[in-house]
């Protein structure tokens, strides 16, 4: 499974400080000489800070940080001259794609991000997106990172990137064995949150895992299903209550990953009941209107919603 994801608020103010973020939709790279000076330049500005900002980003985590980005990495980077367009561009509904290789090598990945829009539709009746999304794909891991230093350099490396500011959201990801398990979580987030503002930690992130395998193996393919059937018989389980106390995502672990991922296919997959509870608590969170938790909610009308989430995993069958 792709790496743990992260979110950090973006300060407002970024593009006006920085003065790159409107050129990142115009040019995708510049030359080697600039693009070091504009690193630099970034690097000059400080160390990271904690932003207080109003704007997001969710990403995967890679297991790994790298260093800096030196002289010579940047140099085997090979950016595009200034100016230069994206080697292959791509849009079809709210996804703009823009990449520095042939999109042709990833073509069933793309249309698998097509039908995401219609899927999150169908499975949670979200209306779709109701502005452009962009794409940003990479060929190479050291182009990638020297865009975020250029464009980006406040954010902290991670392997994906899903950026929203106050413009359209924005996916940044690098082609490596986990490219299509992340594009697919940080496009499922991209996707969730041009429809609804917010949601709470453990859902947002659930619903980004359920959908982060392939079409055919979200209902019985995921690696977390043989994990949950074990965990479901040999007990306990923790509860719904323990997730929703998580109020940031430095206290998701791959428990809790996990866990998220199980109480979404639960809702999704269990009785019909809950799937349509889970999409009144959707409903309610897109309009904005105050509601207790889902977790207090389910157990109000399902006393014995804890046994049915043991036995859905103990019982379960593709």
């Amino acid at each position: 499974m792709a790496g743990k994801r992260d979110q950090h608020s973006l300060p407002p103010s970024m593009p006006n400080k920085l003065g790159v973020a409107r050129e990142a939709f115009r040019a995708p790279l510049c030359s080697r000489r600039a693009l070091l000076r504009r690193i630099l330049h970034a690097a000059a500005i400080g160390r990271v800070a904690p932003w207080a900002g109003g704007g997001r980003v969710f990403g995967a985590l890679s297991s790994l940080a790298p260093p800096l980005l030196g002289a010579t990495a940047l140099a085997n980077a090979r950016p595009a001259a200034a100016g230069q367009r994206w080697f292959d561009e791509r849009i079809e509904g709210p996804l703009h794609v823009h990449a520095d290789f042939s999109l042709a090598v990833c073509a069933p990945l793309l249309d698998e991000l097509i039908h995401l829009q219609d899927d999150l539709c169908k499975v949670l009746e979200v209306p779709p997106a109701k502005e452009p999304i962009h794409l940003f794909l990479f060929e190479r891991k050291p182009v990638y990172i020297a865009y975020l230093r250029q464009y980006f350099p406040r954010v902290p490396y991670r392997r994906a990137l899903y950026v929203k500011e106050r413009g359209p959201g924005m996916v940044l990801a690098f082609r490596n064995a986990e490219f299509d398990v992340d594009l697919r979580h940080e496009t499922t987030h991209a996707l969730l949150h041009s429809a609804l503002a917010e949601l709470p930690l453990w859902l947002d992130e659930g619903i980004a895992e359920y959908f982060e395998v392939s079409r055919d193996q979200r209902v019985g393919g995921n690696p977390y299903l043989n994990q949950m059937k074990w965990q479901a018989w040999v007990g306990p389980l923790p509860q719904l209550e323990d997730l929703e106390a998580i109020k940031d995502l430095s206290g998701m672990g791959r428990v809790e990953y996990r866990l998220a991922w199980a109480w979404t296919h639960f809702l999704l997959h269990g009785p019909a009941a809950l799937r349509a509870e889970l999409i009144r608590f959707v409903a309610d969170a897109r309009g904005m209107v105050p509601s207790e938790s889902l977790g207090a909610r389910l157990l109000r009308r399902f006393p014995d919603r804890d046994e049915l989430f043991a036995n859905h995993f103990k019982q379960f069958q593709v």
